[in-house]
Order: C-alpha cells, then sequence, then structure tokens
C-alpha cells in the first residue's frame, strides 16, 4: 500500500495535533474564565441580599465550574508538551520570550486560583461570609490573570514587540525589562484580552441563562411555581443580562481588535475578506465560495463597510493578498506562499460573528419572555434554550481558528512596524526536523482519543449535574434553611453540598 506523501508529512500532522489539542482545550477555557466572575457575583449577591436563591445558584453553577475547571486543566498540560516535541525550532528561537509570561501563568494566576478554589470549596460554613465570598473573587482574579499571560505570549507571536535576536546564538530575546513590559502592553494583547473575557462572560451568561429556561420550563409545568420563579426566573434573567452586556462588550472590543489586525497583519484580514486586489471603499461580502481568486464566487457584499469597519473611513484603500503577497517577498523573500488559506479564515471570521450575534439575540429574548414576572413554559422553548448554550462555545472556536489559521504561514509573524526586525519564523522552519512523522502521527491518535475520552467525562459529569438541579424547593423549606443559617446552626444539606 503506498501512503499519500501529505498524510505522513510530519509538519502537517504537527499542525492538526496542535489544532485539535487547541481547539478542545478552547472550548473548556472561556466557560471557566467567564463563570468564575458570575459565580463570584452570585455569592456576593447572596451576602448583600441574604436571599437564600442567590446561595443555591451559587453552589449549582459552582459545582459546573469546578467540573470545567479541573477537565480544562487536564487538557491544557498536553500544550506545553507538544511545544517541546513537535516544535522544538519554535521552542528554541522564541524560548526566552515565551518562558516569562508562561511562568507568570503558572507561579502566579494558576496557583492563586488553585489555592483559593481549595479554600472555597472546603470553605463553606468554616471561613466568615466575606472571606469565603472573598476566595472565590481570588479565583476569577487568577482565572484572568492565567487568561492574561497566555495571551500575551499568543499576542507576542501575532505581533513580535520588545523583542531583538542574538546574533550569537541566533534566538529571540527580551529587549530587557522595558522588552518585557513592551510584551505586556502589545497592542494585540490589550485588544485580544478584552474581546477574550468579554466573549468568556457571554459564554458563561449563556450557560447559566440556557440551563436555567430549561429548569424553569421543568419547574413550571410540575407547577413547582416557587423554585421557578424564584430560582430559575432569577436566574435566566440574570443570564440573559450577562449575555447582553458581555455580548455587546465582545462586539465592540472585536471591531477594535479587527482594526488592528487590519493594520499589524494586513494578509490575515485581506483573506477574511477574500480580497485580492488592493481597493479603495472596500465592500463586505457575506457568502462567497472558493479559495483562489478565480473561482471565488460571492453573494450579498455591502459597498465600502469593509473600509468602513477596518478604518472608520468607508473610502480607505485596504490591502488584497496579491500585493500583500508581493509585500513579504521583498521584505522577506521569493518561494514561500504568504497567503493564508482564505475560505477557513474567511468562513471561521463570519461564524465567529454571526452565531456570537445569534448569541445576543437570544438573551434579548429570554429577557423579554420573563418580563413583568412571567414564566416560560413552552416545552420546545426549554429545549431550544439548553441547545443555545453551545452557540459563544462555538462562536469562541472559530475565533480562536480565525486567530490562528489567519496568521499562516508565520508561526511568528513579521512585525510590519519594524520591517527590519529579525523576529520572525515561518512555521514550516518551527517544526522539529527530529521528530518522525510516525512519532507525530501516534502522539496525535492518542491524544485525540484521550481528548475525545475526556469530552465525553466532561459531558456526562456536565449533564448528570444540570439534570440533578437543585432538588424542588418550597418557601417552607427555603424558611427553614434561612431560619437555620439565622440561628448558627448546620443548614439542611441540600443535595449538591460538597
Amino acid at each position: 500500500m503506498v501512503t499519500a506523501p501529505m498524510a505522513l508529512d510530519a509538519l502537517e500532522l504537527a499542525r492538526w495535533q496542535f489544532g485539535i489539542t487547541t481547539v478542545y482545550h478552547f472550548v473548556l477555557v472561556p466557560l471557566t474564565i467567564g463563570l468564575s466572575p458570575l459565580v463570584a457575583l452570585m455569592e456576593t449577591l447572596y451576602l448583600r441580599t441574604g436571599n437564600e436563591q442567590w446561595r443555591v445558584a451559587t453552589k449549582f453553577f459552582g459545582k459546573i465550574l469546578l467540573i470545567n475547571f479541573a477537565l480544562g486543566v487536564a487538557t491544557g498540560i498536553v500544550q506545553e508538551f507538544q511545544f517541546g516535541m513537535n516544535w522544538s525550532e519554535y521552542s528554541l528561537f522564541v524560548g526566552n520570550i515565551f518562558g516569562a509570561p508562561l511562568a507568570f501563568e503558572a507561579l502566579l494566576a494558576f496557583f492563586m486560583e488553585s489555592t483559593f478554589l481549595g479554600l472555597w470549596i472546603f470553605g463553606w460554613d468554616r471561613l466568615s461570609g466575606r472571606l469565603h465570598n472573598l476566595c472565590i473573587w481570588m479565583v476569577a482574579l487568577g482565572t484572568n490573570l492565567s487568561a492574561a499571560f497566555i495571551l500575551a505570549a499568543n499576542s507576542w507571536m501575532q505581533h513580535p514587540v520588545g523583542a531583538v535576536v542574538n546574533p550569537e546564538t541566533g534566538r529571540a530575546e527580551l529587549d530587557g525589562i522595558g522588552g518585557f513590559f513592551a510584551v505586556l502592553t502589545n497592542s494585540i494583547f490589550l485588544h485580544a484580552f478584552a474581546h477574550t473575557i468579554a466573549s468568556s462572560l457571554l459564554t458563561a451568561g449563556a450557560l447559566v441563562a440556557g440551563v436555567s429556561v430549561w429548569w424553569m420550563v421543568k419547574a413550571a409545568r410540575a407547577k413547582q411555581d416557587f423554585e421557578a420563579r424564584q430560582t430559575w426566573r432569577r436566574m435566566t434573567r440574570f443570564g440573559a443580562v450577562t449575555m447582553i452586556i458581555a455580548g455587546l462588550l465582545a462586539a465592540g472590543t472585536g471591531h477594535a481588535m479587527g482594526q488592528v489586525v487590519a493594520k499589524e497583519q494586513p494578509a490575515k484580514m485581506a483573506a477574511a475578506e477574500g480580497l485580492y486586489d488592493s481597493t479603495e471603499g472596500a465592500p463586505f461580502t457575506l457568502i462567497a465560495i472558493g479559495n483562489d481568486e478565480d473561482s471565488t464566487i460571492r453573494f450579498i457584499s455591502v459597498p465600502y463597510l469593509y473600509s468602513l469597519l477596518a478604518t472608520n473611513n468607508p473610502n480607505a484603500e485596504l490591502m488584497g493578498l496579491n500585493d500583500a503577497q508581493e509585500m513579504y517577498e521583498e521584505l522577506y523573500g521569493e518561494g514561500a506562499d504568504y497567503t493564508p488559506n482564505v475560505m477557513t479564515t474567511f468562513w471561521s471570521f463570519r461564524l465567529m460573528i454571526g452565531l456570537g450575534s445569534l448569541s445576543i439575540a437570544i438573551g434579548a429574548l429570554a429577557l423579554w419572555l420573563t418580563r413583568k414576572d412571567r414564566l416560560i413554559t413552552d416545552k420546545r422553548l426549554g429545549t431550544a434554550a439548553l441547545w443555545s448554550v453551545g452557540l459563544p462555545f462555538l462562536a469562541c472556536s472559530f475565533g480562536w481558528i480565525f486567530t490562528e489559521i489567519g496568521r499562516q504561514p508565520w508561526v511568528v509573524v513579521p512585525n510590519l512596524g519594524d520591517p527590519m526586525s529579525e523576529v520572525y519564523m515561518l512555521t514550516l522552519n518551527g517544526v522539529s526536523p527530529v521528530v518522525s512523522a510516525g512519532t507525530v502521527l501516534a502522539s496525535m491518535v492518542i491524544f485525540t482519543l484521550l481528548y475525545a475520552a475526556l469530552g465525553v467525562v466532561w459531558f456526562v459529569l456536565l449533564r448528570r449535574y444540570v439534570r440533578e438541579g437543585v432538588h424542588t424547593q418550597t418557601k417552607e423549606s427555603v424558611k427553614a434553611v434561612e431560619k437555620a443559617g439565622a440561628e448558627g446552626t448546620p443548614a439542611p444539606a441540600l443535595s449538591f453540598e460538597y
């Protein structure tokens, strides 16, 4: 049997392995980033109001946070393994840069979130209310700091600043303390961080709202009016408001980020529009089919919109892929194809925007349907709400695919603001020269199967816990819990007590 050369190409296999593991890991990450501050806010509202329903919600969604956090840690470890095994040339070149933010992430952020998460889990009824609440806020801070350091490292690959190449070692190194400060104030990083946090809150809000609508319908149809109204309707509106605010912030930060990317990585944004020739007043195309200039068929183009979105000027000239290719050839040499995969970039960009926008609309619909103390009782709406939880997850994943595929063929994109800089690297130059394609294939199969198993575990745990709910509550049972708390005696155990 003859195997196709592409099937055993170490570079392509290493790219596939990195893409599979990264996208899978990134499915879990936004929920942890977004849900930790929401759970902290729920507990704060419980302390401020004394309303038992906020305590119930804190524990219910807090356990979902714990399940997601545990699986996220397990899947994230593989990322660093891949850098060392499949991308040794890349690791050698950027190790001095990449190591600094990742070290801060592990020693500061991850240590903080893990420590305080443990205190929060075992601190119920052992720590004072305020101290216990502080623990979950510290978890939220640690989680977001972790995201910041990882995004700083990734953003440096998108826009390398604060670094120079050591002529003796041929490796990129930080340009002193100021170089590290430049990495942490990188324009790409600042925009990516704001956009990621907003998108993560949208994801978490969708989960809170979707699960709550599903349970609201079940409780209302079972005539458990108190639980439906006081617990699930309250949490539906909490999640829906989060979706709307976070979604609008995600749209705003995404727009600002797109303008920076259009300036620093013109080929990526040209591919996102499928723009081959530099054009004044460039249109925005809603649908296109084809992966090259001759075969591309466009449907529904809005004149001037792409120029307006990219520069705030509807008549601005934007660089096309053909001119970007000539520019890169002039600066970095001929013989390479500097054009990213156009259709993957084009569609991932639109799916990210479309699914994110749909999530905002669903949040607004949930808020409208539950106005004036109304309940959602339609079983079909409950099921649809549960399925809609996946939309922002998909939007985040397509956003990550757009970010990573759109920068190809670079693993470290050249800084066009400093064309004399030697800090850049083609993806094909970053792969390990001594790791065979068979080894990469074997590890990819193992990791894919392992991740599939972890995915099943993650889904089964979440499904089981969500279906368990908070058990039926009545006014009398809630009053008993509140009375026990006021008298300083242990509250009756709930089904989800740790």
